[in-house]
C-alpha cells in the first residue's frame, strides 16, 4: 500500500486534536469525523496535516507548496458559509493539479442544486417527486397539478438546515408560510415538492468509472407520534436527545416491497452517473408500499465519522472503516483531473 502525504481539509472550527484524552464525547462531537480520519489515517501509516479553511484559499496552496502532499482529504462542507461553494474550492484543487478525494466540482454542482439535480435525472427517466422552485422576492404560485401534502426545504443547503415538522404543508397558506421562513431563516430559494409517504432509505456508492453499493440502508422511528411524517428534520439529525425520544436509528433495509431489493442498487448507480459524482456518495430514496422508489437527494461526500450509515453499511459490505478510507484514497489518486495530459 502506498503511504499518502496527506492535507486533511476541514473548516478552520473543526480542526481535530492529536489525542481525545479527556476529552467527553460531546467534547469531542463536533469535530468527530475529522478526528477519526485523521488518526484512522495515521496509524495507517499515512502522514496527516489537518489544514483548517474557512474564507481564504491561501492556506490550501501554501499547504501545497510547503508540505508537498500527495493528495488532500476533503471533508471541507462549504466556504465562507456557503454550501455550494465547496464546489469552488475542490475546482481550485484541480487547478492545483492536486489530487483529492471525494467528489469533482461538476457534480458537487449538480447535486447541490435539487432542483437541477431533479431534471437531470427526470431527464434520465429515473423518477422524482413532482417539485418547482419558489424563487426569492417572488409571490409563490403553486401548479394547478402539484397536490398537497407537499414538503417545503432550502434549493441548496444540505443537512436538513430549515427542516422541521412544519415543513410538510397541507394547504396554500402553510405552504407560503413556509416558504418565507425558507426565505428569511435560511436565505436561499425554496424547493416544494410532493411529499411522499413511505420508507426512507440510503445506498452508498462508491467509485468513479467501476461502481460499488454497499447494502440499502433505512432510517427508522420507532416513537415518532402519531400522524407526524417520518422525514430527516434538523432535530433528527443533529439533536441527540431527541434521536432518544423518538427512538431513532438506522439499519439494514429489510422486506422491501416488490423487487427494489435488487433494483435499488441499481438505481442508485445510475443516479451517480447521471450527476457526473465520483468518489463516493450517498444517495437518498422515499420507498412507497407499492414498490416505487423516488430518488429525493444525492449526497456527494456523506459523513464519514466511523459508526455513521455510511461507514456502517461500509462495514455491512464486507468493508471495515479503515478499508473504505483507504479505497476512497485511491479513488481520489486515480481520478484523472481536468487538464491532465
Amino acid at each position: 500500500m502506498k503511504r499518502h502525504r496527506v492535507i486533511l481539509l476541514c473548516h478552520e472550527d473543526l480542526i481535530p486534536p492529536d489525542s481525545s484524552e479527556g476529552l467527553t464525547d460531546k467534547q469531542l462531537a463536533p469535530f468527530k469525523t475529522e478526528y477519526d480520519v485523521m488518526v484512522t489515517l495515521r496509524e495507517m501509516g499515512h502522514t496527516v496535516w489537518p489544514i483548517g479553511v474557512s474564507s481564504d484559499l491561501g492556506g490550501i496552496r501554501a499547504a501545497a507548496d510547503h508540505l508537498n502532499p500527495t493528495i488532500a482529504f476533503n471533508l471541507l462542507e462549504e466556504f465562507d458559509g456557503v454550501g455550494v461553494y465547496d464546489a469552488h474550492v475542490v475546482s481550485y484543487l484541480e487547478m492545483l493539479r492536486l489530487p483529492y478525494t471525494g467528489c469533482n466540482p461538476r457534480g458537487l454542482m449538480l447535486a447541490h442544486n435539487k432542483a437541477l439535480a431533479k431534471m437531470v435525472c427526470r431527464y434520465h427517466r429515473i423518477a422524482v417527486p413532482e417539485f418547482f422552485v419558489a424563487t426569492m422576492g417572488r409571490k409563490v404560485r403553486r401548479p394547478q397539478k402539484l397536490e398537497f401534502p407537499l414538503i417545503v426545504k432550502s434549493l441548496t443547503e444540505e443537512g436538513s438546515i430549515g427542516i422541521s415538522q412544519a415543513s410538510v404543508v397541507h394547504n396554500d397558506e402553510k405552504l407560503s408560510e413556509r416558504v418565507a421562513f425558507i426565505h428569511r431563516e435560511v436565505r436561499t430559494d425554496a424547493m416544494v415538492e410532493r411529499y411522499i409517504d413511505g420508507r426512507e432509505v440510503y445506498v452508498g456508492v462508491v467509485g468513479n468509472n467501476r461502481l460499488q453499493t454497499f447494502p440499502t440502508w433505512e432510517l427508522v422511528f420507532e416513537k415518532l407520534r402519531d400522524g407526524a411524517p417520518k422525514i430527516a428534520t434538523g432535530k433528527v439529525k443533529w439533536d441527540d436527545d431527541y434521536q432518544k425520544r423518538i427512538g431513532l436509528r438506522t439499519e439494514p433495509a429489510r422486506d422491501l416491497p416488490g423487487a427494489l431489493a435488487e433494483t435499488l442498487p441499481r438505481l442508485a448507480k445510475r443516479c451517480y452517473r447521471a450527476l457526473q459524482l465520483s468518489g463516493y456518495a450517498r444517495l437518498d430514496f422515499r420507498v412507497t408500499d407499492e414498490g416505487r422508489a423516488y430518488l429525493l437527494e444525492a449526497n456527494p461526500n456523506p459523513q464519514l465519522m466511523y459508526g455513521e450509515d455510511f461507514a456502517e453499511s461500509a462495514e455491512a459490505a464486507g468493508i471495515d472503516y479503515d478499508q473504505l478510507l483507504q479505497r476512497i484514497l485511491n479513488l481520489g489518486a486515480r481520478y484523472r483531473l481536468l487538464g491532465q495530459a
